[in-house]
């Protein structure tokens, strides 16, 4: 079972979690159906991307 030789400093144990954090993602409105979608993505609701019907959604 490995030991650590020192103590670890809290800065230097902060400085190796700064990239560990939970981000919130960025939204858009589609401009279709005027949901919240992903920027960049195909809007899940309506199936458009860049002003024209990429996948086909059913209408409930």
């Amino acid at each position: 079972m490995a030991l650590p030789k020192r103590k670890v400093s809290k800065s230097r144990g902060r400085k190796r979690r700064t990239h560990q954090k939970v981000y919130v993602p960025s939204l858009s409105v589609c401009p279709q159906c005027s949901e919240p979608k992903l920027p960049h993505h195909i809007c899940p609701s309506c199936g458009h991307y860049k002003g024209r019907t990429v996948i086909e959604t059913e209408e409930v």
